[in-house]
Protein backbone atom coordinates (compact mmCIF):
# COMPACT_ATOMS: atom_id res chain seq x y z
CA UNK A 1 0.00 0.00 0.00
CA UNK A 2 1.47 3.19 -0.66
CA UNK A 3 1.63 6.23 1.73
CA UNK A 4 0.43 9.61 0.88
CA UNK A 5 3.90 10.92 1.37
CA UNK A 6 4.98 8.74 -1.18
CA UNK A 7 2.04 8.92 -3.60
CA UNK A 8 2.82 13.10 -3.40
CA UNK A 9 6.57 12.18 -4.11
CA UNK A 10 6.00 10.10 -7.08
CA UNK A 11 3.75 12.60 -8.28
CA UNK A 12 5.75 15.68 -7.65
CA UNK A 13 8.72 14.13 -9.74
CA UNK A 14 5.60 13.73 -12.88
CA UNK A 15 4.09 16.97 -12.54
CA UNK A 16 7.01 19.12 -11.51
CA UNK A 17 4.90 21.00 -9.27
CA UNK A 18 4.34 19.95 -5.79
CA UNK A 19 1.26 22.35 -5.70
CA UNK A 20 -0.48 20.47 -8.22
CA UNK A 21 -0.04 17.58 -6.69
CA UNK A 22 -1.21 18.22 -3.70
CA UNK A 23 -4.52 19.89 -4.91
CA UNK A 24 -5.08 16.59 -6.93
CA UNK A 25 -4.61 14.55 -4.03
CA UNK A 26 -6.72 16.77 -1.73
CA UNK A 27 -9.25 16.01 -4.27
CA UNK A 28 -9.45 12.45 -4.71
CA UNK A 29 -9.15 11.90 -1.67
CA UNK A 30 -12.30 14.93 -0.32
CA UNK A 31 -9.53 15.89 2.47
CA UNK A 32 -7.60 19.55 2.72
CA UNK A 33 -4.13 19.62 1.89
CA UNK A 34 -3.55 20.30 5.50
CA UNK A 35 -5.12 17.12 6.27
CA UNK A 36 -2.44 15.78 3.95
CA UNK A 37 0.66 17.02 5.86
CA UNK A 38 -0.95 15.91 9.39
CA UNK A 39 -1.33 12.05 7.89
CA UNK A 40 1.51 12.18 5.40
CA UNK A 41 2.48 8.05 6.69
CA UNK A 42 -1.52 7.09 6.38
CA UNK A 43 -1.97 4.26 3.03
CA UNK A 44 -4.03 5.43 0.22
CA UNK A 45 -6.83 2.46 -0.79
CA UNK A 46 -6.24 0.88 -3.73
CA UNK A 47 -9.30 3.11 -4.89
CA UNK A 48 -8.17 5.89 -4.08
CA UNK A 49 -4.54 5.48 -5.57
CA UNK A 50 -6.06 4.55 -8.55
CA UNK A 51 -8.40 7.72 -9.03
CA UNK A 52 -5.21 9.44 -7.95
CA UNK A 53 -2.95 8.34 -10.65
CA UNK A 54 -5.62 9.06 -13.56
CA UNK A 55 -5.98 12.78 -12.05
CA UNK A 56 -1.89 12.93 -12.37
CA UNK A 57 -2.43 11.31 -15.83
CA UNK A 58 -4.96 13.82 -16.80
CA UNK A 59 -2.61 16.71 -14.99
CA UNK A 60 0.23 15.30 -17.54
CA UNK A 61 -1.31 15.65 -20.36
CA UNK A 62 -1.85 18.98 -20.06
CA UNK A 63 -5.64 19.80 -18.65
CA UNK A 64 -5.88 22.66 -15.95
CA UNK A 65 -5.83 21.29 -12.41
CA UNK A 66 -9.11 24.11 -11.90
CA UNK A 67 -11.05 22.15 -14.51
CA UNK A 68 -9.80 18.63 -13.23
CA UNK A 69 -11.22 20.02 -9.75
CA UNK A 70 -13.87 22.33 -10.70
CA UNK A 71 -12.87 24.64 -8.24
CA UNK A 72 -10.39 27.59 -8.49
CA UNK A 73 -10.26 30.33 -5.56
CA UNK A 74 -10.39 34.12 -5.90
CA UNK A 75 -10.44 36.92 -3.78
CA UNK A 76 -12.47 35.22 -0.95
CA UNK A 77 -14.60 33.08 -2.87
CA UNK A 78 -14.25 29.03 -3.78
CA UNK A 79 -15.59 29.34 -7.22
CA UNK A 80 -16.90 26.37 -9.36
CA UNK A 81 -15.18 26.48 -13.13
CA UNK A 82 -15.84 24.79 -16.10
CA UNK A 83 -13.82 24.97 -19.72
CA UNK A 84 -16.64 27.16 -20.18
CA UNK A 85 -15.42 29.55 -18.02
CA UNK A 86 -11.73 31.18 -18.12
CA UNK A 87 -10.11 30.01 -14.96
CA UNK A 88 -9.52 33.14 -11.87
CA UNK A 89 -5.94 34.02 -11.98
CA UNK A 90 -4.36 36.22 -8.74
CA UNK A 91 -3.94 39.14 -11.23
CA UNK A 92 -7.04 39.93 -11.54
CA UNK A 93 -8.04 40.49 -7.90
CA UNK A 94 -5.97 43.55 -8.65
CA UNK A 95 -9.07 44.85 -10.68
CA UNK A 96 -11.44 44.26 -7.96
CA UNK A 97 -8.73 45.98 -5.50
CA UNK A 98 -9.03 49.28 -7.85
CA UNK A 99 -12.95 48.73 -8.57
CA UNK A 100 -13.97 48.91 -4.72
CA UNK A 101 -11.48 52.08 -4.66
CA UNK A 102 -14.62 54.09 -6.53
CA UNK A 103 -17.41 52.57 -4.79
CA UNK A 104 -18.37 53.77 -1.19
CA UNK A 105 -19.81 51.04 1.10
CA UNK A 106 -22.95 53.23 2.76
CA UNK A 107 -24.47 54.09 -0.67
CA UNK A 108 -26.16 52.28 -3.42
CA UNK A 109 -24.39 52.19 -6.50
CA UNK A 110 -24.73 49.97 -9.96
CA UNK A 111 -21.95 47.94 -11.52
CA UNK A 112 -21.02 46.29 -14.59
CA UNK A 113 -18.78 42.87 -14.76
CA UNK A 114 -18.28 42.49 -19.05
CA UNK A 115 -16.98 38.85 -19.55
CA UNK A 116 -17.75 37.72 -16.40
CA UNK A 117 -17.38 33.85 -17.10
CA UNK A 118 -17.77 32.73 -13.60
CA UNK A 119 -18.90 35.46 -12.20
CA UNK A 120 -15.26 35.95 -9.98
CA UNK A 121 -15.26 39.61 -10.45
CA UNK A 122 -18.82 40.43 -9.75
CA UNK A 123 -19.24 37.84 -7.07
CA UNK A 124 -15.62 39.54 -5.19
CA UNK A 125 -17.63 43.05 -6.07
CA UNK A 126 -20.52 42.12 -4.68
CA UNK A 127 -20.04 40.42 -1.51
CA UNK A 128 -17.58 43.48 -0.28
CA UNK A 129 -19.98 46.26 -1.57
CA UNK A 130 -23.75 44.86 -0.36
CA UNK A 131 -25.41 47.89 -1.54
CA UNK A 132 -24.33 47.94 -4.51
CA UNK A 133 -26.35 46.11 -7.59
CA UNK A 134 -23.86 44.17 -9.75
CA UNK A 135 -24.98 43.28 -13.11
CA UNK A 136 -22.89 40.31 -14.62
CA UNK A 137 -22.81 39.88 -18.69
CA UNK A 138 -21.58 37.16 -20.87
CA UNK A 139 -22.16 36.12 -24.23
CA UNK A 140 -22.14 32.43 -23.31
CA UNK A 141 -24.96 30.54 -21.83
CA UNK A 142 -22.89 28.13 -20.22
CA UNK A 143 -20.31 30.43 -18.42
CA UNK A 144 -23.60 32.34 -17.36
CA UNK A 145 -25.21 29.15 -15.46
CA UNK A 146 -21.68 28.73 -13.57
CA UNK A 147 -21.65 32.17 -12.85
CA UNK A 148 -25.17 31.76 -11.62
CA UNK A 149 -24.32 28.66 -9.21
CA UNK A 150 -21.16 30.57 -7.77
CA UNK A 151 -23.74 33.43 -6.79
CA UNK A 152 -26.39 30.95 -5.27
CA UNK A 153 -23.70 28.62 -3.17
CA UNK A 154 -22.41 31.46 -1.75
CA UNK A 155 -25.71 33.13 -1.06
CA UNK A 156 -24.76 36.72 -3.05
CA UNK A 157 -27.96 38.02 -3.66
CA UNK A 158 -26.96 41.63 -5.38
CA UNK A 159 -26.02 39.77 -8.11
CA UNK A 160 -28.32 40.07 -11.51
CA UNK A 161 -27.28 37.93 -14.57
CA UNK A 162 -27.49 39.18 -18.57
CA UNK A 163 -26.56 36.94 -21.56
CA UNK A 164 -25.13 38.98 -24.60
CA UNK A 165 -22.28 40.29 -26.48
CA UNK A 166 -20.78 43.03 -23.68
CA UNK A 167 -23.02 45.97 -23.63
CA UNK A 168 -26.24 44.12 -26.00
CA UNK A 169 -28.31 43.51 -23.15
CA UNK A 170 -27.65 46.80 -21.47
CA UNK A 171 -29.37 48.98 -23.37
CA UNK A 172 -30.95 52.10 -21.70
CA UNK A 173 -28.58 51.09 -18.46
CA UNK A 174 -25.87 53.67 -16.98
CA UNK A 175 -23.67 52.64 -13.85
CA UNK A 176 -21.25 54.26 -11.68
CA UNK A 177 -18.55 51.77 -12.10
CA UNK A 178 -18.11 49.37 -15.39
CA UNK A 179 -15.43 46.71 -14.71
CA UNK A 180 -14.35 43.87 -17.37
CA UNK A 181 -11.19 41.28 -18.06
CA UNK A 182 -11.80 40.48 -21.73
CA UNK A 183 -10.08 38.89 -24.17
CA UNK A 184 -7.22 40.69 -24.83
CA UNK A 185 -4.11 38.36 -26.48
CA UNK A 186 -2.72 38.61 -29.98
CA UNK A 187 -4.90 35.94 -32.14
CA UNK A 188 -1.71 34.86 -33.28
CA UNK A 189 0.19 34.41 -30.22
CA UNK A 190 1.93 31.17 -30.13
CA UNK A 191 0.98 31.04 -26.26
CA UNK A 192 -2.45 30.16 -26.95
CA UNK A 193 -1.33 26.67 -27.76
CA UNK A 194 0.53 26.07 -24.90
CA UNK A 195 0.05 25.26 -21.42
CA UNK A 196 -3.28 25.72 -19.85
CA UNK A 197 -4.72 28.51 -22.64
CA UNK A 198 -5.03 25.05 -24.94
CA UNK A 199 -7.91 24.06 -22.73
CA UNK A 200 -9.46 27.84 -21.95
CA UNK A 201 -12.44 29.28 -23.97
CA UNK A 202 -10.53 30.99 -27.06
CA UNK A 203 -13.11 33.82 -26.94
CA UNK A 204 -12.11 34.71 -23.87
CA UNK A 205 -8.62 35.20 -24.65
CA UNK A 206 -8.16 36.57 -28.27
CA UNK A 207 -9.05 39.47 -29.95
CA UNK A 208 -7.95 40.27 -32.81
CA UNK A 209 -4.24 40.74 -34.43
CA UNK A 210 -3.03 43.41 -32.17
CA UNK A 211 -5.03 42.10 -28.96
CA UNK A 212 -7.31 45.17 -28.70
CA UNK A 213 -10.45 44.57 -30.47
CA UNK A 214 -12.74 44.11 -27.75
CA UNK A 215 -10.98 46.91 -25.84
CA UNK A 216 -11.74 49.25 -28.19
CA UNK A 217 -15.56 48.68 -29.05
CA UNK A 218 -15.50 48.39 -24.71
CA UNK A 219 -14.41 52.20 -24.48
CA UNK A 220 -16.38 53.32 -27.54
CA UNK A 221 -19.41 51.96 -26.07
CA UNK A 222 -18.71 52.35 -22.28
CA UNK A 223 -19.63 55.87 -22.06
CA UNK A 224 -23.30 55.75 -23.35
CA UNK A 225 -23.53 53.13 -20.33
CA UNK A 226 -21.42 55.16 -17.30
CA UNK A 227 -22.76 57.58 -15.29
CA UNK A 228 -21.33 61.21 -15.21
CA UNK A 229 -17.84 61.04 -13.79
CA UNK A 230 -18.53 56.94 -13.41
CA UNK A 231 -15.83 54.37 -13.77
CA UNK A 232 -14.62 52.17 -16.85
CA UNK A 233 -11.55 49.72 -15.16
CA UNK A 234 -10.30 46.60 -17.46
CA UNK A 235 -7.61 44.05 -16.97
CA UNK A 236 -4.83 43.83 -20.16
CA UNK A 237 -1.40 42.81 -21.22
CA UNK A 238 1.75 43.76 -19.63
CA UNK A 239 2.69 45.29 -23.02
CA UNK A 240 -0.32 47.31 -23.52
CA UNK A 241 -0.41 50.09 -21.21
CA UNK A 242 0.42 52.41 -23.71
CA UNK A 243 -2.02 51.77 -26.00
CA UNK A 244 -5.28 51.24 -23.59
CA UNK A 245 -4.22 54.98 -22.20
CA UNK A 246 -4.21 56.17 -25.63
CA UNK A 247 -7.47 54.59 -26.75
CA UNK A 248 -9.33 55.92 -23.42
CA UNK A 249 -7.70 59.57 -23.92
CA UNK A 250 -9.10 59.60 -27.76
CA UNK A 251 -12.26 58.72 -26.27
CA UNK A 252 -12.32 61.67 -24.10
CA UNK A 253 -11.84 59.93 -20.91
CA UNK A 254 -9.81 61.63 -17.63
CA UNK A 255 -7.66 60.35 -15.09
CA UNK A 256 -6.52 58.19 -17.42
CA UNK A 257 -4.17 55.85 -15.56
CA UNK A 258 -2.48 51.90 -15.58
CA UNK A 259 -1.94 50.48 -12.35
CA UNK A 260 0.79 47.13 -12.05
CA UNK A 261 0.44 43.94 -10.63
CA UNK A 262 2.17 42.40 -8.03
CA UNK A 263 5.76 41.90 -10.32
CA UNK A 264 5.68 45.35 -11.71
CA UNK A 265 3.79 43.94 -14.94
CA UNK A 266 0.75 46.96 -15.79
CA UNK A 267 -2.34 44.67 -16.22
CA UNK A 268 -5.29 47.14 -15.27
CA UNK A 269 -6.09 50.76 -16.65
CA UNK A 270 -9.08 52.88 -15.64
CA UNK A 271 -10.38 56.04 -16.77
CA UNK A 272 -13.42 58.29 -15.94
CA UNK A 273 -16.01 59.57 -18.15
CA UNK A 274 -15.82 63.39 -17.24
CA UNK A 275 -18.65 65.27 -17.76
CA UNK A 276 -18.65 67.18 -14.69
CA UNK A 277 -14.20 67.22 -14.73
CA UNK A 278 -14.20 66.58 -11.52
CA UNK A 279 -14.40 62.40 -11.21
CA UNK A 280 -13.64 62.52 -8.05
CA UNK A 281 -13.51 58.86 -6.53
CA UNK A 282 -16.17 58.41 -3.38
Amino acid sequence: MVKVREALQTATQRLGDRTDAEVLLAYALSKSRSWLIAHADDALSAEHALAYRVLVEQREAGEPVAYITGRRGFWSLDLEVTPATLIPRPETELLVELALEHLPIDADVRVADLGTGSGAIALAIARERPRAEVTAVDASVDALAVAQRNAQRHGIANVSFAQGDWFAPLQGLRFGVIVSNPPYIECDDPHLNQGDLRFEPLSALASGADGLDDIRRIIADAKAHLLADGWLLFEHGWDQGEAVRTLLRNASFAKVSTMQDLEGRDRVSVGCWSISKSCDSP
